[in-house]
């Protein structure tokens, strides 16, 4: 595993209970998208939020991403359930009914292939943000089934949506496979509860700049929606989380 430096990167201090957002939401390509970050950023991310929507714990993340690095990003977060995420008490299921729900729900708004066919449309007309009306140069990052999102996204090779790095946090459906077939440098930041040897075999099939670290005390959904961020050991790693995206970005987008 390669060493990063987090020099870069000075995180402000995390909000535990009743975070007040920075940015607004805005419609980009139909869909309602939190943007965040400075209006002259030529920089940008796509987050990829997790099946549970806008929790205080990741739209306090995407600010974080917009304003901790020496490079500020414009960060969007667009609403790809529409007003629908999945119930934060599905998972982990408890019972039967939750596990229907969470399988219907990964079937159906949460298919693959319906987001990625609405990402390339997303990345034009938020160009049309970018100051001076040139493009951002992008970067994606996906929590839980996000980062399963944003590993397929960085994988694709026909050009279409052009990012410079991805992130993958706590990643859902993690496949060594999709890792073959990545052609941007990537980071992937595991908790204890992904595969240790889908991690171990993701890392060594990457081909492509990269960094992987397994957060061993953090269950899945801790930089995002299910962090609990009045416990100080999550608020740490929390903390530590986004330092180290913001370090992997900061020599990669």
């Amino acid at each position: 595993m390669s060493e990063i430096s987090k020099a870069c990167c000075s995180i402000p201090p995390v909000v535990s209970k009743g975070y007040e957002a920075k940015g607004e939401y805005k419609t980009i390509n139909g869909l309602k998208t939190y943007v965040t970050g400075p209006e002259s950023a030529t920089k940008a991310i796509l987050v990829i939020f997790d099946i549970f929507g806008f929790f205080d714990q990741t739209i306090q993340g995407a600010d974080i991403l917009a304003t901790s690095n020496e490079k500020k990003y414009r960060v969007f977060m667009p609403d790809f359930f529409e007003g629908s995420p999945a119930d934060i008490s599905w998972y982990p299921p408890q019972t039967d009914e939750h596990k229907q729900k969470l399988g219907e729900f990964f079937q159906t708004k949460a298919a693959a292939p319906n987001t990625l066919s609405k990402i390339p449309k997303i990345v034009v007309e938020a160009n049309k943000l970018a100051p001076s009306g040139t493009a951002f140069e992008w970067s994606i990052l996906g929590y839980c089934w996000g980062g399963k999102i944003a590993s397929l996204i960085a994988g694709q090779t026909d050009g279409a949506v052009p990012f410079k790095a991805a992130v993958q946090c706590h990643p859902a459906m993690l496949d060594p496979e999709d890792a073959k077939k990545v052609t941007i440098p990537i980071a992937m930041l595991a908790s204890k509860d992904e595969s240790t040897d889908a991690v171990a075999q993701s890392k060594e099939n990457f081909q492509v700049p990269n960094y992987v670290e397994t957060f061993p005390t953090q269950i899945h959904g801790w930089m995002a929606a299910r962090a609990d961020l009045e416990d100080p050991q999550v608020r740490k790693e929390y903390e530590r989380g986004y330092q180290t995206v913001l370090a992997f970005l900061h020599d990669h987008a």
